[in-house]
Formats: structure tokens, C-alpha cells, sequence
């Protein structure tokens, strides 16, 4: 079976502690589901920097990157139905961007 990465975009930051809590538990219920298709349960990661023959830019681009998962998935339709299942989907603060690794 063929790894997909995950790649986060948007998402909120928790305001309190409870509605903190309330995210880590959405994220750990949609992970146990994906269960053994988890390969690389990933991180949030902070704003980068896009590099470019033009030079460096600080604001992370159109649609900065928030974190990443890589799943294994029977092909392309299984990753984006996993993905449909995301926390950040699921309230409308963020979308996911699902494509193959490249086995080179």
C-alpha cells in the first residue's frame, strides 16, 4: 500500500485550557480510528518561510503549512476518506491537502 502525507492548512489556536483539551481529544479519536494506517503521526509546525530564486519571504506563503500526518492507504480515494475525517475539517477552521509519496 502506497504512504500519503497530510498536509494542514488553517486550524485555530485553542483559547483555553478546556477548549485545548477539547482538540487534543478530537485529534486522538481521529487518529485511533486510522489506527495502523498512521505511518507518521507528524506535528503542528510553526510559520515558515518561502524560498525562491526571487529570495526568502517571511509570511509563509498563500496558505501556510500548520502540520502534517503520513497514512498508508490503498490509493488515493482511501487518503482523501481518512482526511474527510480531520478535526479541522470536520469545524470548518482548516483543510487538508493529500498527496502520494513518491517511492523513489
Amino acid at each position: 500500500m502506497p504512504d500519503f502525507i497530510f498536509a494542514y492548512h488553517g486550524g485555530k489556536t485553542p483559547e483555553s485550557q478546556e477548549e485545548g483539551e477539547k482538540a487534543m481529544a478530537a485529534w486522538g479519536a481521529w487518529f485511533e480510528e486510522m489506527g495502523e494506517h498512521i505511518v507518521n503521526p507528524g506535528n503542528p509546525v510553526g510559520m515558515s518561510k518561502t524560498v525562491s530564486a526571487q529570495g526568502t519571504a517571511d509570511d509563509g506563503g498563500a496558505n501556510p503549512l500548520s502540520g502534517f500526518t503520513v497514512v498508508r492507504a490503498a490509493d488515493m480515494d482511501g487518503a482523501c476518506k481518512m482526511a474527510q475525517g480531520c478535526p479541522m475539517v470536520a469545524d470548518g477552521s482548516g483543510s487538508v491537502e493529500v498527496a502520494p509519496v513518491m517511492e523513489m
